[in-house]
């Protein structure tokens, strides 16, 4: 029998990557590809992806890795597909299963005052205690109910309810399952019975068949398919875990008391904690997050919808050099608080840990003296600050301090590094991997295989500053403060 690998596929917001990775979990580079898409958003909230950019991109990437892998002549054979996708979005289809809504992503806000009609009389402690899910913008129960109500026409059409991920699937194996995983960041799963939640099917007007059947049994790629990637042939294709789960696996944020912090268009901090309730019965905490790995593991955290889109702004509005060198050196030296300002980074609806979907952004402290660098060391600043509350949760409910494995873009810049580990006043340990999401998705197909991987070795600890990891705490307290005073106000932000 030949030895084997895997082909991994991470489905992101910005783009899908695919590259071929060998039983060690070794990635082989000259097998990577990827293509980015467009995220059409307004001012209104929206925040789409097209179906068929996904779907030309999920092609595209795997004739890519497979035209690379065919160069290569290599002996091993294609063993399994594992699938990394991004969580809580939704897809409408019609009974011939072709997309007749586009996908509404996590970051798509315009169902603020269903989310808020979901919450009244304590129904979001309760919701949270089953699902591990809070009544928010970025899941699917608003966005049904805000479907329902503003297009009840396209609402009626729609023959069944699926994630990006699924529609891929069925795409290429013809039949498609929801994972525990992906369902588990939906809203809408149970995660004590891993059964969807017939409450709230009925609160947003869905019956279970609307919904595909929950399962982490792979399909097969379909002959079609196969004949015109003949490597696929007969190969089972996993139902996608969601990119949080997968960014653990992939750094080797396994372990009990290890958390990964994956900082990219978003930013998220979870960790693995066996299947099961938690304290007082509880998923997790009120505030944070309960998903799934998979039907033997949680994943407990939190994440902010605001971190590289930040970055992003920043240097196309501020004007500020392209080069990550020239950014590198600009910022090396800007260790302490020193601009100022308190910023509340709120330019997408944000998330945890206190879910402030009323309260707009807000930059205080501008002077005349303040410069773009300012602006865009504070941003950076203000995404950690709002992941150092995170992780004061996730170890109360762990019951033990964490180590801290961070993954994304921010691994390539010592400075963001330094500047994360001053603001959390605790070591960080950039993960080894480049690519946490896709080889988690590797990860996966390699487990169904029959090949788990052992979590590589951590390196070099960034060590905080003890002064500036002060003048953070200082700052965190500020940025609270700030963002109390607006709650206070919200009225009048939600009448304007």
């Amino acid at each position: 029998m030949k030895p084997s690998v895997v082909l991994a596929l991470d489905i992101g917001t910005s783009s899908t990557r695919a590259a071929i990775y060998d039983a060690r979990g070794e990635r082989l580079i000259e097998t990577t590809a990827q293509v980015q898409y467009p995220l059409h958003a307004g001012t209104d909230g929206r925040a789409e992806l097209a179906p068929g950019d996904i779907d030309r991109a999920v092609t595209q990437v795997i004739g890519g890795t497979l035209a690379a892998w065919w160069k290569l002549r290599r002996p091993e054979r294609i063993a399994g597909i594992g699938v990394s996708c991004f969580w809580h979005s939704l897809l409408g289809l019609d009974a011939k299963g072709r997309p007749i809504t586009p996908i509404y992503t996590w970051a798509d806000s315009r169902c603020r005052k269903e989310a808020e009609a979901l919450r009244k009389n304590r129904a979001e402690e309760i919701a949270h205690a089953r699902t591990g899910c809070m009544m928010r913008a970025s899941f699917w129960p608003p966005k049904l109910l805000w479907l329902r109500k503003t297009e009840p026409k396209l609402f009626r059409a729609v023959a069944r309810w699926v994630s990006p991920a699924e529609y891929i699937q069925e795409r290429w194996c013809g039949a498609a399952s929801a994972s525990l995983s992906m369902a588990s960041g939906t809203g809408l799963l149970d995660g004590r019975t891993l059964r969807w939640d017939a409450p709230l099917l009925r609160r947003v007007g869905l019956k279970t068949a609307q919904l595909n059947p929950l399962s982490d049994e792979p399909a097969t790629v379909s002959a079609a398919r196969a004949k015109e990637f003949p490597e696929l042939a007969d190969v089972p294709w996993f139902p996608a875990i969601g990119d949080g789960a997968a960014s653990n696996l992939g750094s080797g944020a396994v372990a009990p008391g290890v958390a990964a912090i994956n900082v990219g268009t978003s930013a998220a901090l979870p960790v693995v904690v066996p299947a099961g309730a938690g304290a007082k019965g509880m998923l997790a905490p009120f505030g944070l997050f309960a998903y799934r790995v998979d039907a033997q593991r949680r994943l407990v955290g939190g994440a902010v919808s605001n971190a590289g889109n930040l970055r992003a702004w920043a240097l196309r509005e501020l004007k500020l050099p392209e080069n990550p060198a020239e950014q590198e050196k600009l910022l090396a030296d800007r260790t302490m608080p020193a601009h100022g300002l308190t910023l509340l980074p709120f330019w997408i609806a944000e998330r945890a840990p206190t879910w402030p979907e009323e309260i707009p952004s807000a930059v205080v402290g501008i002077t005349q003296a303040t410069g773009a660098l300012d602006l865009l060391q504070a941003l950076q600043e203000a995404t950690y600050h709002r992941l150092a509350q995170i992780a004061e949760g996730v170890e109360k409910a762990a019951g033990r301090r964490l180590t801290f494995i961070v993954s994304g873009g921010i691994q390539h810049s010592a400075s963001a590094l330094q500047r994360l580990a001053n603001v959390l006043g605790r070591p960080v340990y950039a993960s080894s991997e480049p690519e946490a999401s896709l080889r988690g998705a590797a990860c996966v197909a390699l487990e169904r295989v029959g090949n788990p991987l052992r979590a590589p070795k951590l390196g070099r600890a960034i060590q905080p500053q003890a002064v500036a990891a002060r003048a953070y705490k200082a700052a965190r307290v500020q940025q609270a403060r700030l963002e109390a005073l607006f709650k206070q106000s919200k009225s009048h932000f939600s009448s304007h």
